[in-house]
């Protein structure tokens, strides 16, 4: 796909960070635009942004993509105000689920699961039909660069954007010779909130790269039909460090998150199984 305008454009998490920012570039292109968040409030500032650039159609909803009703109710109702979505960004995301597996509480596990990965599946269920349908469109699902190394404390999150790649790569291959392009975004260090409440310091200050240039990368890579999208701070650093042998790549992890990090406040019950 060449030309986004008057195409329809649904977004996940469009509330802030990154889903923000696509809302307003592809507002920019011309695009009628479907927007979700779980926080009402953030997506009403979205919505009344893209409507000062100019976008007349927009369509908004809050809810939480966990949720496969209420995904699929979304997709009903875009499809009724709208018409069938062209390309949908399943962008929507959290982080939790920090510290050593071991002293981990499975709900925080869960929930981190049924957004970030469930909530790209109910995505994808939902609004696939629909591209069909047009007989050409683009699904865009973000995981992360934590697809590709498993860091120690953050293994509800890893976990979750692991399973996101796989299932993204699975769809590429059933699409691989229709119209439709699939499309696997896994951004580097990138200046959002989704870490505001759950990291340290340290790591903060590595989010530099702004959510626009991630958004510049995907536009690119869907005109030129580009699947597995690296951009941002350190992702193109992080793919490299994927490539190394396992022992040699976690001994480089555990190191860079327990001292560089700042997090070894987190594994200090756990250094007694140490040897």
């Amino acid at each position: 796909m060449k030309d986004f305008k008057n195409k329809i454009v649904t977004i996940t998490g469009a509330g802030s960070g990154m889903g923000r920012a696509y809302a307003i570039e592809f507002g920019k292109s011309g695009s009628k635009l479907a927007l979700t968040d779980w926080n009402e409030d953030n997506l009403l500032e979205t919505k009344q942004m893209v409507q000062k650039l100019g976008v007349k159609e927009v369509f908004t909803k809050a809810f939480d993509v966990s949720n496969e009703e209420e995904v699929l109710k979304f997709a009903d109702d875009v499809k009724s105000a709208l018409g069938n979505t062209h390309i949908v960004i399943n962008n929507a995301g959290i982080a939790g689920g920090g510290g050593p597996f071991i002293y981990g509480d499975s709900k925080d596990f869960r929930k981190v699961m049924n957004v970030n990965l469930f909530g790209v599946i109910n995505g994808c269920k939902a609004f696939l039909p629909q591209i069909i349908e047009n007989n050409e469109g683009a699904v865009v699902n973000v995981s992360s660069v934590a697809s590709l190394i498993a860091a120690p404390g953050g293994v509800a999150y890893n976990t979750s954007k692991f399973a996101v790649r796989g299932f993204t790569e699975t769809l590429m291959a059933e699409f691989h010779k229709s119209p439709i392009s699939i499309h696997n975004v896994m951004p580097g260090k990138i200046k959002t909130a989704i870490a505001d409440d759950l990291e340290t310091d340290t790591y903060k200050k590595t989010l530099i790269t702004p959510p626009e240039v991630v958004v510049h990368d995907v536009i690119r890579a869907i005109k030129k039909g580009k699947n597995n999208i690296l951009s941002g701070h350190l992702a193109n650093s992080i793919n490299v460090l994927s490539k190394l042998p396992i022992k040699m790549r976690i001994k480089i992890l555990w190191k860079e998150i327990t001292e560089k990090m700042g997090a070894g406040h987190k594994f200090k019950p756990f250094n007694s199984l140490m040897k």
